[in-house]
């Protein structure tokens, strides 16, 4: 994987969708070779651990434990970012999203071979938030707590938001 700039895209909250009000989410178009075990074995050596391999869910839901990465390894995918807040994104077979805590996504529509695989920096345990607006102000204390990433998950330096 290559370390070229990714698009930083700010995510404002809606609704029982926190975003995240310090970090934007980032999309790396052709950031490597759509290999699954590549991306993952990438994304481990960054810190970015406990991974897996399936698609993304086809309803808006976010994560307030843990800022995740996702590597497309096959096919293409458009999300929904931010709970119709934030922009539609294709993500195709190489590129790489790092979500932060807070920022909702759901899969709007994906070809039939997609693949993507994910991690969670220092591999910490992962939440299912479907934007209850009852539980808004404990997830926002939740992700206000948790610190930024240690490392970016493509080119293994230091975060830098």
């Amino acid at each position: 994987m290559q370390g070229s700039a990714p698009v930083r895209i700010a995510i404002p909250p809606r609704g029982g969708f926190p975003g995240n009000p310090r970090l934007p989410a980032l999309h790396w178009k052709g950031a490597g070779p759509p290999d699954a075990e590549a991306m993952l074995g990438r994304f481990a050596g960054h810190g970015w651990t406990n991974g897996w391999r399936n698609g993304i869910y086809d309803f808006d839901h976010f994560h307030s434990t843990a800022h995740e990465v996702l590597g497309c390894a096959a096919g293409w995918v458009d999300v929904s970012l931010g709970a119709g807040a934030g922009p539609v994104v294709r993500f195709e077979a190489g590129d790489v999203l790092m979500l932060p805590a807070g920022v909702a996504h759901r899969n709007l529509g994906a070809a039939p071979d997609l693949l993507v695989v994910g991690a969670y920096d220092r591999g910490l345990d992962w939440d299912l938030r479907r934007g209850d607006i009852a539980e808004l102000a404990a997830v926002a204390a939740i992700i206000a707590a948790l610190p930024p990433p240690d490392r970016d998950p493509i080119s293994g330096e230091p975060f830098e938001s």
